[in-house]
């Protein structure tokens, strides 16, 4: 019998994980079937990759909500509500959007030391269940770990006869918690089958590819600034006086990342793993224009059902469609359920470059000061806006995950039960108008929509709205690209294998390579050719094509740039109770954000520091 005990919020608690007899443990490994429910528990009991109040996107500013009426815990995190009296998006104890994680992590250690038990299953099962249970092991210390920092390491479970002290067990410095992780997924990746082969019964559960994904991700997180010789936390000591964080910076660690990020790569490439682009009368349309199939292939890259770009996907995938589709784009059609109320403030909008491929204000030929005044749209506008539509500068001449992405006033909304592109839906979005203001709840509140998170094949019904259910990306090819190429260029600074794979995700949205971009059409001809300037092209990069899955604010903790971008970041939008043009594109403050160097970690509860005076309470809280 076994029992956690880090996890104590009381010793009600304690008492709660005990298993109730043996019988009942026996019971779970005395035959294969119950076994493998058992390990289909433990993937039901990691993250919730794409539930609204557990996934990241949330937490920074990529999102906002209708204050007070939208009741996203994660988002009183980007309103700056986090605290220790009840942590918000809990993953130490669980609660308030988290899950008991280090709950997970002992039924992980459960199974392993039983599995070996089970008298009917075949030891080629054996093995791979085996490194099954140890990657979501691995995988929730990661989780844990990231938002945390140092943590208590699980290996084994403590006997159910340990003393009071055992209990109390202490925080492990980040090196030795990475290296545990490490190790961990190490000997997890040769039991992994290589592909999923009964697509039909077991799509979601990991592979090789999707392992050494993660395992990349794991290495670019501890190379990051954050956790790689951070002397903002050379005060934070153990009980032997010796620092939670490495004080001296490792390039080496870069190094490490990039060799794992690039393995991942070459396995994936020789089992068919590629960036998805988009197929052309898959759904009996008329002949698509060259721009809606390139934007097709990048909303596909996260909503086309298993395809060739996801390396892992969960397929419990709870992303409630509804709350980010605007209530109709059709007149004639409105419907209550479709709410539409989370937005892109206008920074996120203009994090997506021109259709030169450089940032806005950089690019030569783009007029950055005008981009809030008003144009009108021409016929060769009208496959990304209405023709004849008044919108603002701001919306055109842009790059395709601009277009792909973002739901604006004016702009076209592909797919949703129209196919033929030469007579789409267009959003509309002013005071009055078919997704504009009618109450005080149901609407954007800053007149953008995160299209890219909405199914194209979606349906506004007069009787309803039909969703297309697809498991949430938790690893893409396309983030393991720039994984690679942000470790390469830490370590070796610029090289044209750098370029190379910044410009495969480029090229899939229709972009020239960074080299002509910015040769040709930046104030700053010469940023790529250094390691600084690249790593602002990698961040920038990396913004845009993760937009709205949920990185962007573990991106910014661990580059340390949390600070400079969301402390005094103004959460704008437009006028959008107006319905006229000139009044509606009036940007507007809805919020301003704080976000203070405490933040960069999580805090524990004062409860969890009361129950186990071991545990040292992270600086600042």
């Amino acid at each position: 019998m076994v029992v956690v005990t880090m996890l104590l919020a009381s010793c009600d608690d304690f008492m709660d994980i005990v298993p109730d007899n043996v019988a009942t443990l026996d019971q779970a490994f005395s035959m294969r079937n119950t076994t493998e429910r058992y390990l289909f528990t433990l993937y039901s009991m990691m993250p919730r990759h794409g539930a609204n109040d557990q996934n990241g996107f949330m937490l920074s500013d990529e999102l906002w909500g209708v204050y007070p009426y939208n009741t996203n815990v994660a988002w009183r995190i980007a309103r700056g509500e986090q605290n220790v009296v009840s942590p918000i998006q809990d993953y130490w104890n669980g609660g308030n959007g988290g899950r008991r994680l280090f709950i997970t992590i002992r039924d992980c250690n459960v199974f392993l030391e039983n599995v070996v038990k089970v008298p009917d299953i075949e030891e080629m099962e054996l093995v791979r269940w085996s490194a099954e249970a140890k990657f979501i092991k691995a995988y929730c210390l990661y989780w844990i770990f990231e938002k945390y920092g140092p943590i208590p390491i699980m290996r084994e479970n403590l006997p159910i006869d340990a003393g009071v002290e055992e209990v109390k067990v202490r925080r492990e410095p980040v090196d030795d918690v990475i290296s545990y992780i490490v190790d961990l997924m190490d000997e997890a990746i040769p039991g992994l089958p290589d592909v999923i082969e009964s697509e039909a019964t077991e799509l979601g559960r990991l592979t090789k590819v999707a392992a050494m994904a993660i395992k990349a991700r794991v290495l670019v997180t501890a190379a990051s600034p954050l956790f790689n010789g951070n002397t903002d936390y050379a005060h934070f000591v153990d009980y032997h006086g010796n620092p939670y964080f490495n004080q001296e910076y490792s390039e080496e660690k870069w190094r490490i990342a990039a060799e794992a990020a690039k393995e991942a790569i070459d396995f994936a490439h020789e089992n068919g793993h590629e960036l998805y682009y988009a197929e052309t009368g898959r759904l009996g349309q008329v002949k698509l224009s060259d721009t809606t199939i390139i934007q097709l292939g990048i909303r596909g890259s996260i909503t086309e059902r298993w395809n060739c770009e996801l390396l892992w996907g969960d397929p419990n995938n709870r992303l409630a469609q509804v709350v980010y589709t605007p209530r109709s784009w059709d007149p004639q059609i409105s419907l209550y359920g479709l709410s539409g109320r989370y937005g892109p403030p206008l920074k996120m909008v203009e994090q997506f470059y021109t259709d030169n491929g450089v940032p806005l204000d950089e690019d030569k030929e783009w007029d950055y000061r005008g981009r809030y005044e008003l144009a009108v749209a021409e016929h060769s506008d009208r496959y990304n806006i209405m023709a004849g539509y008044t919108t603002a500068k701001l919306h055109f001449k842009r790059e395709n995950r601009f277009y792909a992405s973002i739901g604006f006033d004016g702009g076209v909304w592909y797919g949703q039960g129209r196919f033929n592109d030469n007579e789409p839906f267009y959003l509309m979005g002013k005071m009055g108008q078919s997704a504009g203001v009618i109450d005080r709840e149901f609407h954007s509140p800053t007149g953008y929509w995160p299209k890219k998170m909405v199914h194209p094949e979606n349906e506004v019904r007069n009787t309803g709205y039909v969703q297309v259910w697809y498991p949430w990306p938790i690893i893409r090819l396309a983030d393991l690209y720039l994984l690679y190429a942000e470790a390469a260029n830490e370590y070796g600074g610029p090289s044209d294998e750098v370029y190379q794979y910044i410009n495969l995700v480029r090229e899939r949205a229709g972009l020239p390579t960074v080299q002509d971009s910015w040769s040709n059409y930046s104030t700053s001809p010469d940023k790529y050719l250094s390691k600084a300037g690249l790593r602002s092209i990698i961040h920038q990069e990396r913004t845009i094509e993760m937009m709205f899955e949920g990185y962007r604010h573990s991106d910014l903790r661990r580059w340390k740039r949390a600070v400079a971008e969301l402390n005094g970041n103004f959460i704008s939008g437009w006028n959008i109770r107006q319905s006229e043009a000139p009044a509606y594109y009036k940007p507007r403050v809805i919020f301003v954000q704080e976000f203070t160097p405490k933040e960069y970690l999580w805090p524990l509860s004062e409860h969890s520091i009361l129950v186990n005076p071991n545990l040292d309470q992270n600086p600042g809280w």
